[in-house]
């Protein structure tokens, strides 16, 4: 029986399921189809093949050629079964063993002289890969990236020494895991002037992963503050790193190896669509809300951003990924990001400002702060005022503390809430949140009487108290104290518009 059997990976989402490329030569006239939901970059498969074949000085076999890419339900795009596809005709033409292609994955474009050119999302594959202890044979260009993965990874440049490595001819060398270098991380907070409260705040953010709202005039600061916010968090653990590659992998590669020592930072501009935010298309990808994953979002001129794209940012703050359905598939994209959010409090800006007079009405006000709907603000921990800066602050020389020492105090509260919880004090819940957070009796006072004077809803009681155990860890207390209390409602009140 003239049929082989290869196996490749296809990609949905940030998984990569495994595809089963069948090659069976039957009689009839001269043909080559492929089955199994291909789409255009695949079925054009078939004149890459024979061209590579033809110019590699191999036989493309006179016979009705069947491919399918197995499972036959699952969605298949781009040209990563090129490769596989060559290998199982030259398996089933008997050019090569067929027991050479057991136990593989192969993911290669091939060109039409045979040379194997890079695709695209290759991590995902070969983080599957290494899961599974399957080698996998790549383009050469891949090889530092799929290296990532830990797994057993053979880069090659050309059809023909996959076939000799197959072969036992002329093995292909392992490609070596690099190393990336670790990079300074965005701004460092010793270039913030004054602003004694919000570092407060940005400090607090960092240390329980909570999300931060910043309020004030133009030029007050708020854009630096967010920028420094990387430096302060602690480095991402390798799970964390691989995702978050991962990730990157599906829209441009990773041709940046310092990507895995630093957290994403994504600042979108406010015109971008809902589907820029949370991904999406024909073929869907992953929007900025997942490429910050582990990482950053941060959104300046909160109002100016589409409602509809602000509204789609609620469910994945609850549940830390995104969920995109199609007509003929759905995808998850991860999306576990810290928000941070700028905003002025008027539309001239000045609402509030000693220094300049607000030339807005009070109904444009209204309209300005009523773009940000409540149920979006009630899932924001933390807001705080960023007034602007006096003269003589303006010109105190004497510089703030630096990243580096806030990060130190960071990291061991981080480190306090991930021993005891294994999770970051913002997304605790249920048991852990009720046991973490449990109040003595002038807690419980304090607790009360803020819900009866500002109107506390469940979900904003829940987050006070976790704003309340961050502030706990880094002053090195076992349990959440009153004052503790006071601080995190403190933060919760410039909240409402």
């Amino acid at each position: 029986m003239a049929i082989a059997v290869a196996q490749s990976r296809a990609v949905l989402g940030i998984d990569a399921p495994r595809v089963t490329v069948e090659v069976h030569l039957g009689g009839g006239l001269p043909s080559l189809s492929v089955v199994g939901l291909p789409n255009t970059a695949v079925r054009e498969a078939r004149d890459r093949v024979r061209s590579a074949l033809a110019n590699s000085g191999f036989d493309f076999p006179s016979r009705r050629i069947t491919v399918s890419l197995a499972p036959a339900d699952l969605p298949k795009d781009g040209a990563r079964f090129d490769l596989a596809i060559a290998l199982g005709i030259l398996a089933a033409s008997r050019q090569i063993p067929r027991q050479a292609l057991t136990g593989h994955t192969f993911a290669a474009e091939l060109g039409l002289s045979g040379e194997l050119r890079p695709v695209n999302a290759i991590l995902p594959v070969a983080l599957q890969c290494a899961r599974s202890a399957d080698p996998l044979i790549v383009a050469e260009s891949n090889g530092a990236e799929a290296s990532l993965a830990g797994g057993a990874v053979y880069p090659a440049a050309h059809l023909l020494d996959v076939c000799r490595h197959l072969t036992g001819e002329a093995r292909l060398s392992p490609a070596k895991r690099s190393t990336p270098v670790a990079m300074p991380i965005g701004r460092d907070l010793v270039e913030v002037i004054g602003q004694r409260r919000p570092r407060r705040t940005l400090e607090i953010a960092a240390a329980g992963g909570h999300s931060l709202l910043l309020k004030g005039p133009p030029g007050s600061g708020k854009s630096l503050l967010a920028e420094t916010l990387p430096g302060l968090l602690p480095p991402m653990a390798d799970d964390e790193a691989m995702e978050s590659a991962a990730i990157h992998s599906l829209v441009d590669g990773n041709d940046d190896p310092t990507r895995l020592t630093r957290r994403p930072f994504r600042s979108p501009h406010h015109s971008a669509s809902p589907t820029a935010l949370t991904g999406g298309g024909n073929r869907p990808r992953p929007g900025e809300i997942s490429l910050a994953h582990h990482g950053v979002l941060f959104l300046d001129e909160l109002p100016e951003f589409p409602r509809q794209a602000l509204e789609t940012l609620r469910e994945p703050l609850e549940t830390g990924e995104i969920r995109i359905a199609r007509a003929n598939r759905r995808m998850r994209f991860p999306a576990r990001f810290q928000l941070i959010a700028a905003m002025n409090p008027c539309p001239c800006g000045f609402l509030g400002d000693q220094t300049h007079e607000c030339r807005c009405t009070p109904a444009q006000i209204q309209r300005y702060q009523q773009r940000i709907s409540g149920p979006l603000l009630d899932r924001i921990d933390m807001a705080v005022e960023v007034p602007r800066l006096p003269p003589d602050e303006l010109t105190d020389q004497s510089p703030g503390e630096c990243s580096k020492t806030v990060a130190r105090r960071v990291a061991a509260a981080r480190d306090r809430q991930m021993r005891r919880d294994s999770c970051p004090a913002a997304r605790l819940a249920g048991q852990r949140l009720r046991r973490q957070c449990r109040l003595d009796g002038d807690g419980r006072r304090v607790m009360e009487d803020a819900t009866r004077r500002f109107g506390l809803s469940a979900r904003g009681w829940h987050r006070t108290l976790r704003v309340a155990r961050t502030i706990a860890d880094l002053d090195d207390r076992d349990a959440i104290q009153a004052s503790h209390l006071l601080e995190a409602i403190g933060y919760r009140q410039p909240i409402k518009p």
